[in-house]
């Protein structure tokens, strides 16, 4: 830091530092529209606001929640969740009342701080990695208000705080642009996946109903209606969050004792091959067991056995999932929130022929090859994000240990495009 800097606490540059409240806890509801409730998903990294991700609330709350009522050019700062999302309140979007996973910091009048100097020192990470040392290095879930009041931030004069976030803004419009390509090319590169089986799979699944899904597997059975207990070690309880497209999310999955597995499983023990589809909380995704691998089925599961003599399990498993096919399976689901798939509808599901055995293992070929290609493309726009979210806080890490000037931001721009090919 600069001789000519000092060191501030953001309790001492402000007027309020305050957090909100959940309106059922004082006997409230949200309701469709009203006043904007704002919450942490509200809030994107780059410090904007999602209307969409808005909840709402009445007169009658918003006055009871006067504490936490938001004004213009409060900067909000996330203290539970995603620890460390800010964005600073807008005309826009009041009147606005949030909760207490949002700090509101409300900043005096002052002619020696720029309040959108305090707003990029607490989107750097400042803050998290003073409390990381604090705690020896252990992350922390949630923050306090005291933590927030007592977060130190480098205060250079007014004009080096301007300098600084005029640098800054400039080589973030430029970051965040090639952010923004970066992601809906990552949002393209998933569609096109699913626009390759959607084409492969057309004449399949808008074919003529001559079966059921009862009809081509050996076994189709529910799950058991409560909660496995869990332990650190043991055998993976596919829950709905572990069915993907066409696969099984395995990573955090719930593990379970060998004693539980036999209980959760005596109907039929899962085998590699068999598919595993969601009946709800995604309702109608669907995964194969792989090979080998030992699996429980956790609540709102459904275990399906293809005849393998006639059917291959990935093939059907892409079929499943095909846009046609999910509207034929969902159509009879219940729930007003979340669907509901009943067994019934899974076992009477029509389904048309299905090509000769050998046809669909071409064809499920052909997919993990397209699949294994636009794998290598997401992993590579997923390291660019990675990078560019990471050039964003080197150059922040500059700008408040007083080494930013023009030349460094854009070499350090530069220095990164190069790399990742932006």
């Amino acid at each position: 830091m600069r001789d000519n800097w000092k060191l501030i606490n953001i309790g001492d540059i402000s007027e309020v530092v305050t957090k909100g409240t959940t309106p059922t806890s004082v006997g409230f509801e949200f309701i469709e529209s009203g006043i904007n409730f704002v919450k942490v998903e509200s809030l994107t990294q780059n410090g904007h606001f999602l209307s969409s991700k808005f909840a709402h609330i009445n007169e009658n709350c918003h006055h009871a929640l006067r504490r936490s009522q938001l004004a213009s050019g409060d900067i909000l700062f996330s203290i539970a969740g995603a620890l460390g999302r800010t964005a600073r309140v807008i005309p826009e979007i009041l009147p606005a009342n949030t909760n207490q996973a949002l700090a509101i910091i409300r900043l005096k009048p002052s002619h020696e701080v720029m309040p959108e100097f305090i707003l990029r020192a607490l989107s750097s990470g400042m803050l998290l990695e003073q409390i990381e040392k604090q705690r020896g290095g252990v992350a922390q879930q949630n923050l306090s208000l005291a933590q927030v009041k007592n977060f130190q931030i480098p205060l250079p004069p007014l004009s080096e705080q301007k300098r600084i976030v005029s640098i800054v803004d400039e080589a973030f419009e430029g970051i965040d642009r090639a952010i923004a390509n970066t992601e809906k090319n990552l949002t393209n590169t998933r569609k096109l996946f699913e626009s390759y089986l959607n084409s492969q799979l057309l004449s399949v699944a808008s074919g003529e109903l001559s079966q059921t899904l009862l009809s081509i597997t050996d076994l189709i059975v529910d799950c058991e209606h409560k909660t496995a207990p869990i332990q650190e070690t043991g055998i993976p309880s596919i829950r709905t969050p572990n069915i993907g497209k066409g696969y099984l999310i395995l990573e955090n999955a719930n593990l379970v004792s060998e004693e539980t597995y036999e209980l959760w499983t005596r109907r039929s023990k899962p085998e590699s091959g068999d598919l595993i589809l969601a009946r709800e909380a995604p309702a109608g995704n669907v995964g194969v067991i792989p090979e080998g691998q030992r699996v429980c089925l956790g609540q709102r599961t459904v275990l399906i056995r293809p005849k393998k003599e006639t059917v291959n399990s990935q093939y059907l498993a892409f079929l499943l999932l095909h846009p046609i096919m999910q509207a034929r399976l969902l159509a009879h689901s219940t729930g007003a929130t979340v669907q509901h798939v009943n067994m019934k509808d899974i076992r009477n599901l029509a389904i048309s022929n299905l090509p000769p055995i050998q046809s669909q293992i071409n064809c499920v070929d052909e997919l993990k090859q397209a699949r294994s290609q636009i794998n290598r493309l997401e992993a590579i726009y997923k390291q660019k994000l990675t990078a560019l979210k990471e050039l964003k806080q080197s150059i922040l890490h500059k700008a408040f240990t007083g080494e930013l000037t023009t030349n460094t931001a854009n070499q350090t721009t530069k220095t990164t495009e190069e790399t990742i090919g932006v």
